[in-house]
């Protein structure tokens, strides 16, 4: 398990997730997946969620059951092992309707 404390493992998944939300900032899905940099940006903090996720403690994660962790773990796998295989409209929908959501739920645990 990791060595950072749940509370960092938090600040990195909302870190990463605002730096998605700012990336994407005023973009429609078209710009976004013509824009390679802004993808790969994107998926790498996506990835970077989902690892951090991975390495909360069960305990903790237990704690906190309002937040998806298998979820967010199964898409950060997802993208890892399939990355020629990935589509961009899930990543899109999921940018758009649950990660502002599990930003603000993360924040309070902060």
């Amino acid at each position: 398990m990791s060595k950072r404390l749940p509370e960092l493992l938090i600040s990195d998944i909302v870190d990463s997730g605002n730096k998605i939300l700012s990336y994407t900032n005023n973009l429609s899905f078209e710009q976004f997946v013509s824009d390679s940099k802004t993808v790969d940006a994107v998926i790498r903090n996506f990835e970077i969620i989902g690892e951090a996720a991975n390495r909360l403690p069960e305990d903790f994660k237990d704690l906190h059951l309002d937040i998806d962790w298998h979820r967010i773990r199964g898409f950060r796998n997802r993208i890892v092992h399939d990355y020629f295989g990935i589509d961009y409209s899930i990543v899109w929908i999921i940018k758009e309707s649950f990660l502002p959501g599990m930003i603000t739920k993360l924040k309070s645990l902060i």
